[in-house]
């Protein structure tokens, strides 16, 4: 079989809006009239981002997109503080919820990669908002990409993305907490899952070719990612197995008690499928957990993922 590329769901998703107008299509704008292109043209708009700069929340953009994309969503750059570093983010809006004023559900992207690796688009991220019609916001990894600070690989930096909940819970007041969910892509596993851990504002998670088992992740990787790893958590699993562990939810899934979706090929040779296998089977024995697997090598989402991923936020 001809080897897949490596493709992130957002990616995937970007490819599906640029064949819109195809035969057949169901695509982002066919439910959506010319009309809802926003213009920041709503009085006293609570989805307006210049209006939530504070101490914590600054220099807000609003960013350019293409017309398919301007047409169903609004997307903001922005920084905000984090144990005092400046971390840098970007929500983007379903303009459906700017018209009608009402808080819209969210979904908090966690990427994958490390370093600039792996860095957040915002048109990607918009592309999910477009296709999910929910509120998607994203922050960048510490030490990455103009977010201050140091990357350590799952230490840290979840307080980054703790504070995001608490900005979207407590300061952006359009945000509908009631069905918060998450979604991650290889690294963004170990978010996802330590985050869930801890934070019960999460109502459910989305996992995509996740690591959760980085003791195996170290010893079977020949890439130069030992070497990330030793850099960005202090040193082996060896020298230092509480961070791994930390870091490995196989150790403590037992402490997940939400629904979660985990997307996993078989083949993936950046992250071994007996992890994924691994995690099914010990969340199913005390929560709800949907295994979706694929025969190929693929690392990352599929394009058939994408009805799959909205109907089971939907329906969880």
């Amino acid at each position: 079989m001809k080897k897949l590329l490596a493709l992130s769901l957002s990616a995937v998703m970007a490819l599906s809006l640029a064949s819109c107008g195809s035969s057949g299509d169901t695509s982002v704008n066919s439910n959506v009239s010319t009309s809802s292109v926003v213009e920041n043209s709503v009085e006293n708009d609570i989805y307006n981002l210049y209006d939530y700069e504070n101490d914590e929340v600054f220099y807000v953009e609003k960013m350019d997109l293409n017309d398919k994309l301007s047409a169903v969503c609004t997307t903001y750059e922005f920084s905000f503080l984090s144990d005092g570093y400046q971390i840098k983010a970007y929500i983007a809006i379903p303009n459906e919820g700017i018209e009608t004023q009402k808080p819209c559900k969210c979904l908090l992207y966690n990427r994958g990669g490390h370093y600039n690796y792996g860095s957040l688009d915002y048109e990607q991220l918009s592309t999910i908002c477009a296709y999910t019609k929910r509120i998607v916001v994203a922050c960048e990894i510490r030490g990455d990409n103009g977010s201050e600070g140091q990357d350590q690989f799952g230490g840290d930096e979840l307080h980054d993305v703790i504070k995001l909940i608490d900005l979207c819970e407590n300061h952006f007041t359009f945000v509908d907490m009631d069905d918060f969910c998450t979604m991650g892509v290889s690294r963004g596993g170990v978010t996802e899952y330590m985050t869930a851990r801890q934070d019960k504002r999460i109502k459910k998670i989305i996992v995509c070719s996740g690591i959760a088992d980085l003791f195996q992740s170290y010893e079977e990787r020949e890439d130069g990612m030992k070497q990330v790893l030793c850099d960005c958590i202090g040193g082996s699993p060896e020298e230092m197995p509480e961070e791994y562990e930390k870091r490995s939810a196989v150790y403590w899934a037992d402490e997940i008690k939400i629904p979660v979706l985990i997307i996993h090929s078989k083949g993936d040779t950046k992250v071994p499928f007996e992890q994924a296998e691994k995690m099914n089977e010990l969340l199913k024995e005390h929560t709800d957990c949907t295994f979706i697997t694929y025969n190929d090598d693929m690392h990352g989402f599929h394009e058939e993922d994408i009805p799959k991923i909205i109907e089971w936020l939907e329906n969880k």
